[in-house]
């Protein structure tokens, strides 16, 4: 397996794809519709503008398996140390440790960051993405109950948190 930062040249179609396909069948987004292409420009932009990685694993045949991506929590300036973030494997490869690999990815590159805390709004049924943050330290911070409708029910959205121990000298404004 191969661990890289995504490009939008190279990398959109297949994140497109796993996008789409959360969308479609899952309740880890809370979306209705399949995204298009120029949604993903707008996305990699995005991420661009705001110095936000967007990581990779890709096997041997080059194939994306999974990714993985953080970005802005609230936007007050006070937030500026706390990144909510997402990661998702593509359907045909999940429950092989992908998932994880992403994520410690994730963890690492906020600390390089000087980011202190790593959010994730998680779907209260997922009890495999629950599973896995709390493996590696993330501890539950709230739910909130009937958030999101989607396939004919109510969806609670859990928040787990993980506390880095970055920055070392953080600063107001």
């Amino acid at each position: 397996m191969q661990l890289a930062l995504c490009q939008f040249d190279t990398d959109a179609q297949a994140i497109l794809a796993i996008f789409n396909h959360a969308i479609l069948h899952t309740t880890a987004l809370y979306e209705y519709n399949p995204r298009t292409m120029a949604t993903m420009q707008q996305w990699f932009a995005n991420k661009a503008a705001s110095n936000f990685p967007v990581w990779g694993l890709k096997n041997a045949e080059g194939e994306l398996v999974a990714f993985g991506s953080y970005g802005t929590f609230r936007a007050f300036p006070a937030f500026k140390y706390s990144v909510e973030h997402s990661v998702y494997v593509h359907p045909d490869h999940q429950g092989k440790g992908y998932g994880r690999m992403m994520l410690e990815q994730l963890i690492q590159s906020a600390q390089q960051e000087n980011y202190h805390l790593l959010i994730g709004g998680i779907d209260a049924s997922n009890s495999g993405s629950i599973a896995l943050h709390q493996k590696l330290g993330f501890v539950h911070s709230g739910t909130i109950t009937q958030a999101g409708f989607k396939f004919g029910r109510w969806l609670d959205l859990a928040f787990y948190q993980l506390t880095l121990s970055t920055p070392t000298e953080p600063v107001d404004g």
